[in-house]
């Protein structure tokens, strides 16, 4: 057991590690949240769905309609997520964004368990709960490098806290409810996004391509990571407890705080570190409620 969990957390470690940076490549873009999100959705259908077609071929019941439906509600709620978080990096510092996104998103769906499926947190959830809280409030106090920027990082860190419980609960549905296979899953949702995506790439094409040329770099990270930050995560949640791995994996909190002050030289390196080391610990408590 003791080598078992140690794997799983050797993967979610390395999942935190491509999550962070592929956000810190995410905030080198800036620009249009939709013309980003559309390519490096493409990249990252290019890269999963080969994969996903031969898992779906290959599974002994079939592929099933279910799947489709799943991946489409899914598809929606991560444009939502790849949206505002791209809007975010383009106005705010990776620094708040990106800790108040990772920590806001457990509180958040914590909270929405609590009210639509009638779950009830012990004590443990609830000092988690505060201490996330608490977090978020260390990180966005003080002063920031660009007038207003505080205020816009705060409101698009929150915002995608909430898409980010919205596709978790969902996510968790379709794994649990509706038996989706992992890497289908994940395949039909980045070939959703693009689709969902294409009418407004086309019609901003000048846009897009402008972007292409100068950052397909960073596009490539972000469509290659992303998947293989997610599918180390799933990985690690076959051959591991959830409520070992689900804390671990928001570590990248503190990697993106580290990210902004070391290599994006954001201001208020301290406050946002202690914030984000608050923030991750309650996140552990929560998980391990």
């Amino acid at each position: 057991m003791i080598v078992v969990n140690s794997l799983a957390m050797t993967f979610v470690l390395l999942a935190a590690v491509a999550h962070a940076g592929w956000n810190f490549a995410a905030k080198g873009i800036g620009g249009s949240g939709s013309a980003i999100v559309w390519l490096y959705s493409m990249v990252s259908t290019v890269v999963c769905l080969p994969f996903a077609i031969v898992f779906a071929c290959t599974e002994q019941h079939g592929p099933q309609w279910s799947w489709l439906l799943a991946a489409l509600v899914s598809a929606a709620a991560h444009v939502g997520y790849g949206i505002v978080l791209q809007r975010g990096y383009a106005v705010g510092d990776l620094s708040v964004v990106y800790p108040l996104a990772r920590g806001t998103g457990p509180l958040l769906s914590v909270l929405f368990a609590v009210l639509l499926f009638g779950e009830r947190p012990g004590v443990l959830g609830l000092i988690g709960a505060a201490a996330v809280v608490l977090g978020v409030l260390v990180i966005s106090s003080g002063g920031s490098r660009a007038a207003g920027s505080r205020a816009l990082s705060i409101g698009y860190g929150v915002a995608t806290g909430a898409t980010i419980a919205v596709y978790t609960l969902w996510d968790d549905h379709s794994m649990t409810g509706i038996g989706v296979p992992p890497i289908v899953y994940f395949g039909l949702t980045v070939l959703g996004e693009s689709v969902m995506l294409a009418p407004i790439a086309a019609r901003d094409f000048g846009v897009v391509a402008g972007i292409w040329r100068k950052n397909w770099r960073r596009v490539v990270i972000i469509g290659v990571l992303s998947p293989v930050a997610y599918l180390l995560v799933l990985y690690a949640m076959r051959i591991a407890p959830v409520s070992l791995v689900a804390p671990a994996r928001e570590s990248s909190i503190v990697l993106g705080a580290l990210a902004g002050w070391l290599l994006l030289r954001e201001p208020n390196p301290v406050r946002r570190l202690i914030g984000s080391a608050i923030a991750l610990a309650g996140i552990v408590a929560l998980g391990l409620s």
